[in-house]
């Protein structure tokens, strides 16, 4: 396996793009072990990663973020478990130490070593993880889609719809505790695309965690996203997603005039 993970990268490569492909590919083996042990039935694929693997946006992501949408046949630390036993399968060693303590179940598959067998020097050291989430207590109102992949593997996924992916985008952005910048990269290409968000999903996400109805409809989402682009730190936002981009030049486009003309332009659905 660590022949096929130098195949995906080269020496053009600044060491960012070649840390983010060797993630990346790992991510994929993980997502077609999931398939594999059916845990699809059970969760579904959402958040950033999401967006990169099914509909290929220009930026690499770290984490594996999944909600619950059948109880009944999930187990997290089987999940976990039998992401380690394919890794090693597959003669690559793997630490994971799952918890289950709080409503969001988290695991880090942490691949130690695997930088200096591939060469990598600026990373020699560095153990490569990539951490699992799963919400087992997501807010009522996303919409489900299932998308067969073709990406090394050929394999099944179930996630979120694009506007159920988008309400919950909007909640990280405005309601996050810090400014990511990931968050506001994918804003613009949702913006850029005319994707309307779930309004039921977003609206249950921002009851769930900050008590408080507000009540967002077509008429009133412009003036709530431009009073909220108001409070962001852009500066530190662009410093946060710099080294998951492909292209340095995007970065311009993270910024609040330019997010406050995509969304006056917006005609929600």
């Amino acid at each position: 396996m660590i022949e096929v993970l130098k195949q995906q990268i080269n020496g053009s490569m600044q060491p960012d793009e070649q840390l983010n492909r060797i993630r990346e590919f790992l991510q994929i083996m993980a997502l077609k072990n999931l398939s594999d042990q059916n845990a699809f039935n059970s969760i579904a694929f959402t958040g950033g990663t999401a967006l990169r693997i099914l509909h290929d946006i220009r930026r690499f992501s770290e984490d594996l973020d999944f909600s619950l949408v059948a109880a009944k046949a999930y187990d997290f630390k089987t999940i976990t478990a039998g992401l380690v036993r394919h890794f090693k399968l597959n003669n690559l060693e793997v630490d994971c130490k799952p918890k289950v303590e709080k409503t969001v179940h988290s695991a880090f598959l942490k691949f130690p070593g695997i930088m200096k067998e591939l060469g990598l020097g600026a990373f020699a050291e560095q153990k490569l993880s990539i951490k699992l989430e799963v919400d087992t207590n997501p807010p009522n109102g996303g919409r489900l889609n299932e998308t067969t992949l073709n990406k090394t593997y050929i394999f099944n996924v179930k996630h979120f719809d694009l506007p159920s992916m988008f309400a919950t985008k909007l909640h990280a952005c405005f309601f996050r505790k810090y400014t990511k910048g990931r968050d506001f990269y994918d804003l613009v290409w949702y913006l850029g695309r005319k994707v309307s968000p779930n309004l039921n999903l977003l609206n249950n996400a921002i009851q769930q965690t900050e008590k408080n109805a507000l009540g967002l409809t077509t008429a009133n989402l412009t003036a709530f996203m431009l009073i909220r682009l108001e409070r962001i730190d852009f500066n530190a936002a662009v410093a946060d997603v710099r080294r998951f981009i492909l292209d340095e030049n995007e970065l311009r486009v993270i910024n609040k005039n330019s997010l406050i003309s995509l969304v006056s332009g917006m005609d929600w659905k």
